[in-house]
């Protein structure tokens, strides 16, 4: 298969000779730039098709990106469906390889073939691995995710939107079933969860069936949500209280019983499985780790590899912390530190409804700061905006710490920061600016917001993501506004290197945890002697990583790709560089791996060079 830049130079060397300028007969044909921009147009045309074929197949992604179109339908998650779109997507690799010629396409069509091209084998060799993906797990499982995605993205407008949201109620059943027969199928070849996983996925599921009309008390959330929603919504009271009813039918007949046989299932599974907690004790381990490896990396480093340069940046970035321990006069080791921002109070906000509220509002001055100075680092910047939000209490026990959702796409919904606010002391104010750069501007709302909002790209482009790409500027992101001149207290600097060797440690943990057998405790107290994150977010964090194999080596791998580019180009440009056209340059191609990122940025680089 052809690298993107052999392609670029493949077509360039071969300019107009690639195409002949006339017909056997005599005639003239089209010439090279009509051909091109035809072929090219003819693959953007199918680009379209598959992205509509594939959206066809997902209700709820619909939902996501705003549209209504079967909003009483939930996803057909099934080990059969999930094979139909495993079998689905090789065949589309398989004729858009046979139909389409690269070389009679214009550059940004060519990225897209390989673009695309990539993603179906990167989507088919996880599949064929699959199996040893976890059904259910406390970060993502389909028992916390598909409540939370009934309360933040199925709008209530109108009574057909409320008969939609009964109809997804009265769907839960054979959703969570099959999702339940896959768990159980797992189990079968000996893929059960670590044993304390099953206490943080049944308390959730729990969370859902308690209240009214599950319990007495309060209502349950989603209750709760479908009384809040359709009180705001074009209705009369009598055919409210009529839709309520029906919405509490739906959920003692379905919803209930879903989750109770999920909860026995949990049960069953916990008396079964085992404290051994790494990827290294399911089938076929080494190649199954590499895979999700080779997936969120979207590199061939191996777990050895990325372990070695986990170690190194652990140590340089405890270097320059040094430095700043030293500026501030602390008399100490750099352990003693790290006991000191955990511990003096001056770190964190109230455990209370008020110190919830100062922090909210605090993220969001932040992030207004950033955007409002912008300019001077960007010159493309997302038309969609943000929010800071609080994680839903029914989920915050076993949510991430922090993550971002994106804005829709007709503009109905803005980006959001959510916050988990559970325990404020897991919120230390040292990371609270570095952690809303990651999460908002200049991270991931700016690059996901912008990828959404580029023209001419087919959706798989605008839409998709990378793991390494996305994390990976995130991650730098909470680097650049230095530039700015933001990061003006030096305990808040600190925090900056600490989020930095946060992920850095991760790639010692993780490949740790799941290629050398670390036990669970063994990588906690990792963490706790190299980094001066809180110890209920270090636990938090460590037993993320146990269920999500692969994931959380993305982060360091990407941004330091990022910055070996960005130097690249400051050495090559010298005073013709421009840290807003390299932003561009990495943002306005939408996700990419991080070899075709490379290629991008040698090719700026190029066109920078090239006289005008």
């Amino acid at each position: 298969m052809k690298t993107l830049s052999m392609t670029l130079l493949a077509s360039l060397m071969l300019g107009a000779a690639i195409l002949p300028s006339c017909s056997p007969g005599g005639g003239t044909d089209l010439s090279r730039a009509e051909l091109v921009e035809q072929e090219s147009e003819r693959l953007n045309a199918w680009f379209t098709d598959r992205y509509t074929e594939a959206l066809a197949r997902s209700p709820m992604n619909r939902t996501y990106l705003g549209d209504k179109d079967g909003q009483d339908q939930l996803d057909d998650i099934s080990q059969l469906a999930i094979d139909e779109d495993a079998a689905i997507r090789r065949s589309w690799l398989t004729e858009m390889r046979r139909d389409f010629d690269i070389d009679r396409l214009d550059p940004q069509t060519r990225l897209s073939f390989q673009l695309f091209e990539v993603q179906q084998e990167d989507w088919l060799a996880t599949h064929a691995v699959s199996g040893n993906d976890y059904v259910f797990q406390h970060m993502s499982g389909p028992h916390s995710s598909l409540p939370s995605f009934m309360i933040n993205f199925h709008k209530i407008e109108s009574e057909a939107d409320a008969r939609a949201y009964i109809s997804r109620l009265n769907a839960f059943d054979d959703f969570l079933g099959q999702a339940e027969e896959r768990a159980r199928a797992q189990a079968a070849e000996g893929v059960l969860l670590p044993r304390f996983v099953y206490d943080k996925i049944a308390g959730p599921s729990r969370n859902i069936i308690t209240g009214a009309p599950f319990t007495e008390g309060d209502d349950s959330p989603l209750l709760k949500d479908f009384k809040a929603k359709t009180a705001d919504a074009d209705l009369t009271p009598a055919l409210r209280d009529s839709l309520i009813e029906e919405a509490s039918a739906a959920l003692l007949s379905s919803v209930q019983p879903a989750y109770l046989s999920l909860l026995d299932m949990f049960s069953e599974q916990s008396d079964a499985t085992t404290d051994e907690d790494g990827a290294w004790k399911l089938p076929d381990a080494e190649a199954y780790y590499a895979t999700r490896l080779k997936h969120y990396t979207t590199t061939d480093l191996t777990a050895s590899e990325i372990h070695e340069i986990g170690l190194g940046e652990v140590a340089r970035i405890q270097a320059r912390m040094q430095e700043i321990m030293d500026r501030v006069g602390f008399e100490g080791s750099l352990q003693d530190f790290y006991t000191f921002l955990r511990t003096d109070p001056r770190f964190t906000y109230s455990n209370d409804a008020e110190g919830r509220a100062a922090y909210i509002a605090d993220a969001t001055a932040i992030i207004d700061d950033m955007k409002a100075q912008s300019d001077g680092l960007f010159l493309t910047k997302p038309k969609a905006d943000m929010i800071v939000k609080r994680v839903e209490p029914f989920r915050e026990a076993t949510a991430f710490g922090a993550f971002y959702d994106a804005p829709a796409l007709d503009g109905s919904r803005p980006g959001t920061y959510y916050i988990n606010l559970k325990d404020m002391a897991d919120q230390p104010k040292f990371l609270q600016q570095a952690l809303a750069y990651h999460e908002g501007i200049p991270g991931h709302h700016m690059q996901i917001a912008i990828a959404q909002e580029l023209e001419g790209l087919p959706k798989f482009r605008t839409l998709g993501g990378h793991t390494a790409f996305i994390e990976g500027w995130a991650l730098y992101a909470e680097e650049i506004p230095r530039e700015l001149g933001l990061y003006t207290d030096p305990y808040k600097e600190f925090g900056q290197l600490g989020m930095e060797i946060f992920r850095a440690a991760r790639l010692v943990v993780d490949t740790g945890i799941h290629s050398k057998q670390w036990t669970r405790e063994q990588a906690v107290q990792y963490y706790l002697e190299n980094i001066p994150n809180p110890e209920g977010d270090v636990r938090a964090e460590i037993d993320r990583y146990i269920v999500w194999p692969g994931q959380a080596t993305a982060y360091l791998i990407g941004k330091l790709k990022v910055m070996e580019l960005r130097r690249k180009a400051e050495a090559e440009l010298g005073d013709d560089f421009d840290i807003r056209e390299f932003h561009d340059a990495v943002l306005l191609n939408g996700s990419v791996p991080l070899d075709i990122l490379e290629s991008n940025i040698d090719q700026y680089i190029a066109d920078t060079k090239e006289p005008s």
